[in-house]
């Protein structure tokens, strides 16, 4: 685990833009088990790329428009809801920085880390605009489906 003190100002970065941290397992279960509309969750991270692209690509993504709730775990210091986040996308593997988006508490679209490395933060600023407002058009189209996101495996939960 880091240290609070180097870590706080990589969460100050994302609380001062709108971005709700989920620290225990039961946050990020209120959040995303069963959730109506969007949710966008990031799992943060103290390696360059998510300094250097995930969250200045984030910050740039929101100012174009914000899906219905935007939240975070952190890597490597908030391991319980970490572990509990990535059992919501079990069928994919562990990366950080990673972006999950979520229609109505189904997975939709997903940029994990190898699509983040060596890309420029307006780059992935499309990728996260784009995904943000097809989830939104298909949460306002009555023909759409959300793509069904993998199983969750959580430890002594039924689901």
């Amino acid at each position: 685990m880091y240290d609070p003190s180097i870590t706080q100002p990589m969460r100050d970065e994302l609380t001062a833009i709108g971005v709700s941290e989920l620290r225990t397992p039961d946050e990020v279960d209120a959040v995303l088990r069963d959730s109506a509309g969007t949710t966008l969750l990031i799992v943060n991270s103290v390696c360059g790329c998510a300094a250097g692209m995930a969250r200045p690509g984030l910050r740039s993504a929101l100012q174009a428009g914000r899906p219905d709730r935007v939240v975070s775990v952190f890597a490597g210091v908030d391991g319980d809801a970490t572990r509990r986040a990535r059992g919501y996308f079990a069928a994919l593997p562990p990366s950080s920085p990673f972006f999950a988006l979520f229609k109505d508490g189904r997975l939709v679209h997903h940029i994990p880390r190898n699509r983040i490395e060596g890309r420029d933060a307006q780059s992935l600023s499309s990728d996260l605009i784009a995904a943000i407002a097809s989830a939104k058009v298909a949460s306002t189209s009555p023909d759409s489906e959300a793509v069904a996101a993998p199983a969750l495996h959580l430890p002594g939960h039924q689901g």
